[in-house]
């Protein structure tokens, strides 16, 4: 299912004459939109209601984050520059979630000291944090479920991935915890990504709670949230559908009547880390055509690279492109449609039925809201883009600009 564009071809020409081409447009009427979504679906929890901790690293501006919070939504960050991020845009205590591995101290230094809920990725880090930042009042463990749960293609097998605590482990995490002070308690996992299977995240709820019930037998420690993590998908194909809200909460809740309930351990929170399915489909990478080339195959080179969006490049990924003032017109040719890199999978799609491009024509790479500018890099003295929030009023509003040359060389020693 694609997304009806925000923004015309006019539109676009006209911040291109000020902005050069690549550059990223964010809708922020529909980021609003799917963040009270959120919160609609899910307006049953109990004890201080759910929260989505939107995940940073999907698209790391403070402005957008500064948006989701006025939302009521909280961050998840996994390192120090996310944790400052998180700061800029006026997040601060139990509004963010630091979910790291292989931690440095400096980092778990900087989270307890903006009170941040800590999310434990090992068992030894328990003893880590204690010796170089002190133990929080409130701790939170990751838990690997190993083969009781079937990953997907992005984050694989659980029993496979460098992520979490074992079963034993994390019960044993949580009395050690316990000895040592900590009077509050969360559990979290993340075992998927781009899922679009919405019992997929059901299940996971299920897991959890069950676990929440030996936690409280064995370790003699009642949680007070469940962060039942993230990876809740976005339909980048014309043919797929958006996950839907509701229908995964209905179910959660079913879980939580059955055996949170049941087992006496209402009221527990529930939290989820999601990014991609906040901000993905409502970011759009806009790139000139500006050469074509017909060898074997017929070829249009955009002024955008891998550099500016990796996901095609680096995982096959699907994003449907616009031919903006040729939307309606038929796909009449066959085009892969790449980047200037020196890489050959530096191509945003193969054998890709588009209407005529030329020279010249504005192309829109679509769902590209998460994990887009985000995973920018330098290669090939590349320069990253600019970004722009489409304002509510309809007015464009530059939040990063693009780099220079200078940005480029600043970095550099004794030249």
């Amino acid at each position: 299912m694609t997304q009806t564009l925000p923004f015309t071809r006019d539109f676009a020409e006209e911040l291109a004459k000020k902005f050069p081409t690549p550059f990223y447009i964010y809708d922020e009427k529909a980021i609003r939109q799917k963040a009270r979504e959120f919160r609609a679906a899910f307006d049953w929890v109990p004890q201080g209601g759910f929260k989505n901790f939107y995940a940073v690293k999907a698209l790391p501006n403070p402005h957008i984050l500064a948006l989701l919070k006025e939302e009521g939504m909280g961050a998840d960050c996994s390192s120090l520059p996310e944790l400052l991020l998180a700061e800029k845009a006026g997040l601060t205590g139990e509004e963010i979630m630091f979910t790291s591995n292989d931690t440095p101290a400096a980092e778990f230094v900087k989270a307890k000291a903006l009170g941040a809920i800590i999310n434990l990725d090992d068992i030894t880090h328990l003893d880590f944090l204690e010796k170089t930042a002190g133990l929080p009042g409130l701790l939170c463990m990751r838990y690997n479920p190993g083969p009781l749960k079937g990953g997907n293609a992005i984050i694989g097998k659980p029993e496979e991935a460098k992520y979490g605590f074992t079963r034993p482990q994390i019960l044993e995490g949580y009395a050690e915890a316990k000895k040592k002070g900590v009077s509050r308690f969360g559990l979290h996992t993340m075992v998927a990504s781009n899922e679009l299977n919405p019992d997929y995240f059901v299940e996971t709820a299920v897991i959890l709670f069950e676990l929440a019930v030996d936690i409280l037998k064995t370790s003699r420690v009642k949680l007070e949230f469940v962060n039942l993590g993230g990876g809740i998908g976005i339909p980048y194909k014309p043919e797929s559908s958006p996950v839907d809200l509701f229908y995964v909460s209905r179910g959660i809740r079913e879980a939580y009547e059955k055996i949170i309930v049941k087992n006496s351990l209402d009221p527990l929170r529930i939290v989820m880390e999601n990014g991609r399915c906040v901000t993905g489909p409502y970011g759009y990478l806009v790139s000139r055509a500006i050469h074509q080339k017909n060898i074997y195959k017929k070829y249009i080179g955009l002024d955008a690279c891998m550099a500016n969006l990796m996901r095609p490049g680096m995982y096959g990924a699907y994003h449907h492109i616009s031919v903006l003032g040729k939307e309606n017109a038929q796909s009449k040719e066959v085009y892969d449609v790449t980047g200037s890199l020196c890489e050959n999978n530096d191509k945003f799609a193969v054998d890709r039925p588009l209407p005529e491009v030329t020279p010249g024509d504005l192309l829109v790479i679509q769902d590209s809201g998460a994990h887009g500018h985000a995973m920018g890099f330098n290669y090939n003295g590349k320069l990253r883009c600019a970004e722009f929030l489409l304002q509510e009023s309809g007015s464009p509003q530059l939040i990063r600009r693009a780099e220079t040359v200078e940005d480029y060389f600043a970095t550099l020693s004794g030249f």
